[in-house]
């Protein structure tokens, strides 16, 4: 596949697996599930649910901007969470980082994350070009 390619960045936390953060075909990126792992330390962000889920979007956002867009041009976001308790919440941060027309999304509540993580957010974004 000749147009495919990684994309990497070091504004994002560095995978902690057998994964790249985002991989680029043609215009559609497919970003991994990023956890709120802080990118200079690679320590969990725990103060909060809140907090948790900031860092998430913070995170999709260097992996958007590496990848030539923005968080604007994401299509789709499948949202994991330890409880669904946190959906409401969840929305509201959402709602800091997108606006209408939203992107096309799913939640699902989980056994577990990785880390003992609340959250883990994944993307695919359609870029311009």
């Amino acid at each position: 596949m000749s147009n495919k390619s990684i994309i990497s960045t070091d504004k994002a936390p560095a995978a902690i697996g057998t994964y790249s953060q985002a991989v680029k075909v043609g215009n559609t990126v497919y970003m991994s599930g990023q956890i709120p792992l802080v990118p200079e330390t690679m320590e969990v962000v725990t103060e909060s649910f809140e907090a948790q889920a900031v860092q998430v979007f913070e995170n999709l956002s260097a992996v958007a901007e590496a990848s030539g867009g923005s968080l604007a041009d994401i299509v789709k976001l499948t949202i994991l969470l330890s409880d669904m308790d946190h959906f409401a919440q969840v929305n509201a941060v959402m709602g800091r980082y997108f606006s209408e027309p939203y992107p096309a999304r799913a939640a699902y509540a989980v056994k577990q994350l990785p880390k003992g993580v609340d959250i883990e957010v994944e993307g695919i974004m359609v870029t311009a070009g």
